[in-house]
Parts: structure tokens; sequence; C-alpha cells
């Protein structure tokens, strides 16, 4: 089983990195945003992903049939949609116009990926997704031990959260258009941080549920544009940085918690959650002085 779930990570992070290299050769070759509806959809679909599931297992299908009818969909969705994907020519030949580079430069020299423009995106997006673990993961735990909430009951402040960061991506892109990465950034970021003061300093549930929501309203649509400008590194192929970004980001979704559960041994998940809320404002003094 070890085995085999390795593979199906190391699968499913090579599908997700070229899902965002591909999606951000469309928005180039469109020329309007269009990641944050990407991500958005993404969220929907763990959403429903997760629900589905627990729907044809409860309908009475033994567990291994419903995984199985979900891999039967994916191929299927594979087969029908492969075609439309961008060609490799074409994917070059958008490379080549928004990321000018020389072909072989790049096949001659090694880590084309370790610049500051690439690296201070990865991390920024590290701190982005390693919120996303805390509240996965710690969410429920800190509604338990610091509000009273029962056990049956404390998966509602990640539902919120997961639920207000669908809604805000799906009308990310429109943001982004109406305003620009700058605003988006440094403004989700800040009211990010001011979502996780609330949740950690409110004395009343409803309140603490608004700054849930107030947190996935301000981290939704950071990840997207970070995936937007690392497409964008001049004389670098987004396939190379990428990956990168990506890597980094999700190493804060899967190191993230086990980070802030040494905090809260150490000190309390109060001071955890309060670190997090001062990385979100890292990040806005960070995209400040870089932009």
């Amino acid at each position: 089983m070890a085995c085999v779930l390795f593979i199906f990570g190391c699968s499913i992070g090579g599908i997700d990195v070229a899902m965002n290299a591909h999606g951000v050769q469309v928005q180039n070759a469109i020329g309007k945003p269009i990641m944050s509806s990407l991500h958005g959809l993404f969220s929907v679909g763990g959403l429903f992903g997760s629900i589905g599931l627990g729907f044809l297992i409860k309908m009475g299908l033994v567990p291994i049939y419903a995984a199985v009818t979900i891999a039967i969909l994916l191929i299927l969705l594979l087969i029908l949609q492969y075609r439309k994907l961008l060609s490799y020519q074409k994917e070059k030949e958008i490379i080549v116009q928004f990321s000018p580079i020389d072909e072989t430069q790049v096949s001659k020299k090694g880590f084309q990926w370790f610049r500051w423009s690439v690296l201070i995106l990865g991390l920024m997006c590290f701190i982005a997704f390693l919120s996303e673990g805390a509240m996965l993961d710690w969410s429920a735990i800190f509604l338990r031990d610091h509000k009273g909430v029962s056990p049956e009951f404390t998966g509602i402040g990640y539902a919120a959260f997961s639920v207000a960061m669908a809604v805000m991506r799906l009308q990310g892109d429109r943001l982004v258009s109406k305003l620009n990465s700058k605003v988006v950034v440094i403004g989700g970021s800040l009211l990010a941080s001011l979502g996780i003061l609330i949740v950690v300093c409110s004395p009343w549930l409803s309140l603490t549920l608004i700054g849930f929501v107030l947190l996935g309203l301000g981290a939704a649509n950071i990840v997207p544009v970070f995936f937007s400008e690392g497409g964008r590194i001049e004389g670098l192929s987004p396939t190379v940085a990428i990956p990168v970004i990506s890597t980094m980001g999700y190493a804060g979704q899967l190191a993230g918690p086990a980070l802030l559960g040494a905090i809260a041994q150490h000190f309390s998940l109060i001071i955890a959650f309060e670190t997090i809320a001062l990385l979100f404002l890292v990040v806005a003094l960070i995209y400040k002085i870089r932009k």
C-alpha cells in the first residue's frame, strides 16, 4: 500500500504541475486572467469529490467499487478531452512568445530555476499553502479545545474556509482584471491575517466562523496570481518555473502543519495560529517591496 500510495502521490504531483503550466500557457494565449477560475473549480472539485464519494458509499456501494467508478470517470474524461489540450508545438510557440529564451542555452545550463524571482514566489506560495494545510489539520482541534465546539461540528471552520475560498476564486479573475495583482496579493494577505486574528480572539463562535470566511476570501487568489507570474518570468520557461513554485508550495502544505504542531507543543495552538497571521503580513511586505 505504501508503494502504491507513493506512486499515486508522484502521479498527482506531476498532473498538478502540468495542469498549472498548461493553464498559464492557455492564459497567455488568450490574453486574459483565468488562473483564479481554474483554481476555484479545483476547490469546487475537492468539495464535491469528497461529498460524491461519501454519497456513493452511503448508497451501499462498496468503497473499492466507488473508487473504481471515479477512476473510470477520470479515464473517460482523459479520452474525451485529450485532443483539446495544447499541442507540444503550440506550447513551444506560446513559451517563446511570452518568455523568450535560447533553447540551446536551456539544454546546456543547469539550475535554470535558481533565480531570486522564482525562489521568492515559491517562498510566498509556501506560506499560502501552509495556511491551507493548517486549516485542514488544525482548525477542528482549535475549535474543540479553544472554542468548546462539540467534536461532530468541529469541521465547520474548515468548511467555511473552503467554501469562501472556492467562491472567491471563481470571482478572482474579474478582480485581477479590474484591480491588479498587487492589490489582490497585498489586500488578500492583510484580509487573511485579519481573519486569523478574529478566529483566535473572538469569544463567539459566529464571529469565529466569520474569521474563517475572511481567511478563505483573503487567501483565495494569492496562489493563482503567483502561478500566473511564474509563467511570465522573462527568459524562463513556465515548464521550469512552475514545478519549482509548485514544489515549494506543496512543501508548505505538507510540512506546515507539522511546524505548527511543533509551535503548539512548545507554546500553544493560539500562538501557532498567530504565527500564520504574521506570515501573511510577511507575504504582503515581500510582495510590496518586490513590486
